[in-house]
């Protein structure tokens, strides 16, 4: 049987407008993960269970995309993904339905690890994009998959919070987020080749890849750590702000805590970027600048307990250098091993998801803890941390060079 890579076109199945819808699919999917962010004090009243504890409700999402991640997305190596990712899309419909349907928290919290696990999907998408797209283009496809994303991200923060303050409950998020998910799987399904199975599935053996990818590739775990480091870094701040702008001096409603996602999505700007300046071989200098901007958001957002002003400019520089440097990973990581494209983006999401699931619990407890800037001081030792391992690699590559 020829592989089915060798009857497919990729010039057909990537014209812009796919690789848009792709992003299309990659922000919607990925949404459901932060959709209860600016929601938790409507869940907490509505669950009668504390904020704090309403928060944790994120980090469940993310526990379940991790899972997702971990014993899904491999299967997209050697499956047909058309039927993968079906089946994944109609889980996700039936997940999203159970939280609009959820009479307590913990019912919610069940749906909320479906949701995290059903989520993984857009990373089968993801790793499909990179199987076909051509080398001198990857970065700047993978990019703006990745726009998608993380727009997706940002937005479901401003959708969330529109739809329940026009709704006046939280149930209508979760109902109008599966009617969208329906028409997602309506439209791939018309788009995606039938491609045949590229292996024969040996669950065991496919899992047990994953380890020697690990051990084999170590750009792959230093890129993978990153990861963990700046979507924890995201994930502490975007938990975490729904504290600040709810207490004092903001007492914002949902609404307005939703619309900071705007301020944050011109971020998403720097994804194509990222993709544009990798391809063109500056990854190097883009960890750097992007690393460093992150760094300096959080001196910016530890002020913008005083200063609304402070506060934008915090987020957005924040969210240029998370953004950007996932693309500037994953421009490098999918260079590597192209035939397990799928189990590499496996160990390099599932790092920076279990980054994210640490950020939001930390986010909790430091604030609970210590307030706004106990949180502050936790969010900016991960980009401190990420420019402190790299600037050492730097220095044992420029030591290696000169040797």
């Amino acid at each position: 049987m020829k592989s089915a890579s060798s009857k497919i076109d990729a010039s057909t199945l990537l014209t812009s407008t796919r690789i848009l819808l792709f992003a299309l699919s990659a922000g919607v999917l990925v949404a459901s993960l932060y959709y209860v962010q600016p929601l938790t004090s409507m869940l907490a009243a509505s669950f009668g269970v504390s904020v704090t504890h309403a928060g944790y409700l994120v980090t469940a999402t993310q526990i379940g995309y991790v899972l997702g991640i971990v014993f899904l997305v491999p299967l997209s190596d050697v499956l047909n993904r058309r039927k993968l990712l079906t089946w994944m899309l109609l889980a996700k419909i039936a997940a999203l339905l159970l939280a609009a349907t959820s009479q307590n928290i913990y019912i919610f919290a069940i749906a909320s690890v479906l949701m995290g696990i059903t989520a993984s999907a857009l990373m089968v998408v993801t790793a499909m994009v990179a199987s076909y797209a051509p080398d001198h283009s990857r970065g700047r496809m993978v990019g703006t998959v990745m726009t998608g994303l993380l727009l997706g991200i940002l937005l479901a923060r401003t959708v969330s919070g529109i739809v329940a303050h026009i709704s006046g409950g939280w149930r209508s998020v979760y109902v109008l987020a599966a009617i969208v998910v329906l028409a997602l799987l309506l439209m791939l399904r018309h788009i995606l080749p039938d491609e045949a199975p590229r292996g024969k599935l040996q669950y065991g053996k496919l899992m047990a890849s994953l380890g020697d990818i690990i051990r084999q590739e170590p750009l792959l775990r230093q890129r993978a750590l990153f990861a963990g480091l700046g979507l924890g870094t995201f994930s502490v701040f975007w938990t975490g702000l729904t504290f600040l702008l709810s207490g004092a001096p903001y007492h914002y409603s949902e609404l307005q805590i939703g619309m900071f996602g705007l301020a944050g999505a011109t971020g998403a700007l720097a994804a194509n970027t990222a993709g544009r300046m990798a391809d063109r071989g500056y990854a190097r200098q883009a960890t750097w600048l992007l690393a460093i901007a992150s760094l300096a958001g959080w001196a910016f957002i530890g002020l913008g307990a005083y200063s609304l002003t402070l506060l934008l400019i915090g987020i957005v520089l924040l969210d240029v250098g998370v953004m950007g440097l996932q693309v500037t990973h994953q421009s490098i990581i999918y260079k590597l091993a192209p035939q397990a494209r799928a189990r590499v983006t496996t160990v390099f999401i599932a790092s920076g998801f279990i980054g994210a699931s640490a950020g939001s619990a930390l986010a909790s407890a430091s604030f609970a803890a210590g307030g706004w800037m106990a949180l502050c001081a936790v969010g900016g030792a991960m980009p401190l941390l990420m420019l402190l391992v790299w600037g050492k690699y730097s220095f044992d590559q420029r030591r290696l060079a000169q040797a």
